[in-house]
């Protein structure tokens, strides 16, 4: 791993030695500089991760250090020094956006915790950039966000697919995005000048769902006072999306069956027929194979659905999408309320990545949002999501004395206990491939390996 680059600034010599061997011992790269009219200078060319300042010195004083920084780089942070009798000073700049003041003189331990923190601090500043970066550059594929491998071939089978007229069917979970799926195969097809009409078959009545598909002829049934084109017809010569297909009644099922065979539609309360030429996409949530065995959808209509199927994964298979969706959804809704996006701790990412999300994407939107609205700091922390997620990290019932009631100690421990299950279940699916599983799992050969050495040492020993 690099590592952090401090540059500390002050005009005594001796205070910048003791810095500089104190932290250069930790394994931090430590410039020293003596003058601080050149800090700017000196900033462009180093880069640091860190800077730490005297607040008094003459010429160029730590204030004017500190809102030079931020203005070059407001994700750095600043730690100012300062004398016992001025830390009203100290607490001013703190105030004026320094990460942290240490009072001189102080221990090592107290300057090398704080410069911890602030690099721990930088490190996920960058991170966050990065990710927003890498959301910009996935914006642009057709609205889906993910770069798990996963979802790659998924997406990529799609764009194959998208060109011929072949029907498709898209199954997975709710929340899991079948219907930007549904959309992309219409934007990459021969058909994308043409329209792309969604149905949701859950959300209306037979009679009306009948009415909406099919369209009516004035005076067709009570209330039909003139005539209406159907949806079917709206999307000739492009494709019709319906979603939550297997709930279509038999009724339906059997003309919709007729629409796919003939290529032609009857409105209700007419004789004519009307030719059309649309591509079909379908959704749903449930198992059709299970509806056709029990006999509640047609088999004849579910073969002619299903010529293309894809199965798009939920978002407990595809972790590695998490801090990507996390962050673009954070940014939208920030942009909403013109405030800037908030940065999300360490112990935060922890929780949000061995979260279930049984509502997958639709539930992680959702959450983004609230955090957002909530916002009061410009940080989400685990204690704000504490009351937004259920975890299912609940205490061992056989010796609840023995289980740690001190905060840490019980999510490191939840932490563990998810990411062995985690490594477990992906070396699993991937024969115990390391390098597949990695991949799959959007992390590097190395962490797995860390991880797996981790779980090795903690795991308890047979006794001969």
């Amino acid at each position: 791993m690099e590592r952090s680059r401090i540059l500390v600034i002050d005009d005594e010599p001796a205070m910048l030695e003791n810095c500089e061997r104190l932290l250069t011992r930790e394994g931090y790269a430590c410039t020293t500089l003596a003058e601080p009219s050149r800090f700017r200078q000196v900033a462009a060319e180093l880069e640091p991760d860190v800077i730490i300042t005297d607040l008094r010195m003459p010429g160029t004083d730590g204030m004017t250090i500190l809102a030079a920084g931020i203005a070059d780089d407001p994700s750095r942070p600043v730690i100012v020094m300062t004398a016992f009798a001025t830390v009203a000073s100290a607490v001013a700049a703190v105030r004026q956006g320094a990460f942290d003041y240490i009072t001189k003189p102080f221990t090592a331990d107290q300057l090398l915790v704080t410069v911890e923190r602030a690099a721990r601090f930088r490190g996920l500043s960058v991170e966050n950039r990065s990710l927003r970066q890498q959301v910009a550059r996935t914006i642009g594929n057709d609205g889906i966000l993910g770069s798990s491998p996963v979802l790659a071939r998924l997406l990529e089978q799609a764009r194959k697919v998208a060109p011929t007229d072949a029907n498709v069917l898209i199954t997975g979970e709710s929340g899991t995005g079948k219907e930007l799926v549904a959309r992309l195969i219409h934007t990459h097809s021969l058909r994308q000048d043409r329209p792309f009409v969604p149905v949701d078959c859950a959300a209306m009545p037979e009679g009306l769902l009948e009415s909406e598909l099919f369209g009516h002829e004035r005076g067709a049934f009570t209330g039909a006072v003139q005539r209406k084109d159907g949806l079917l017809s709206k999307a000739n010569g492009g494709t019709v999306f319906l979603d939550e297909i297997a709930e279509l009644s038999t009724t339906l099922q059997s003309k919709l069956l007729r629409v796919l065979e003939q290529r032609q539609m009857r409105r209700i309360g007419d004789s004519r027929l009307i030719d059309l030429d649309i591509r079909v996409v379908t959704a749903t949530n449930r198992d059709l194979e299970v509806a056709v065995a029990d006999g509640s959808f047609r088999q004849d209509l579910y073969y002619r659905l299903n010529v293309v199927h894809f199965l798009l994964p939920p978002l407990r298979a595809r972790l590695g999408d998490i801090p990507l969706l996390m962050n673009a959804f954070l940014s939208e809704f920030a942009t909403t309320a013109r405030r800037r996006p908030p940065e999300v701790t360490a112990e935060a990412w922890a929780i949000l990545e061995r979260h279930t999300w049984p509502g997958n994407v639709r539930e992680l939107r959702n959450t983004a949002q609230r955090l957002v609205v909530l916002d009061t700091d410009g940080r989400i922390t685990a204690d704000d999501l504490s009351g937004a997620l259920k975890l299912g990290v609940e205490a061992p019932q056989e010796n609840p004395a023995a289980w740690p009631v001190e905060y840490a100690r019980a999510q490191d421990e939840a932490l563990r206990e998810f990411r062995a299950t985690y490594v477990k279940r992906l070396l699993e699916l991937h024969g115990g491939n390391v390098s597949r599983a990695a991949e799959s799992a959007g992390v590097s050969r190395r962490t797995l390996h860390r991880w797996l050495a981790e779980l090795n040492a903690s795991a308890p020993k047979e006794r001969p």
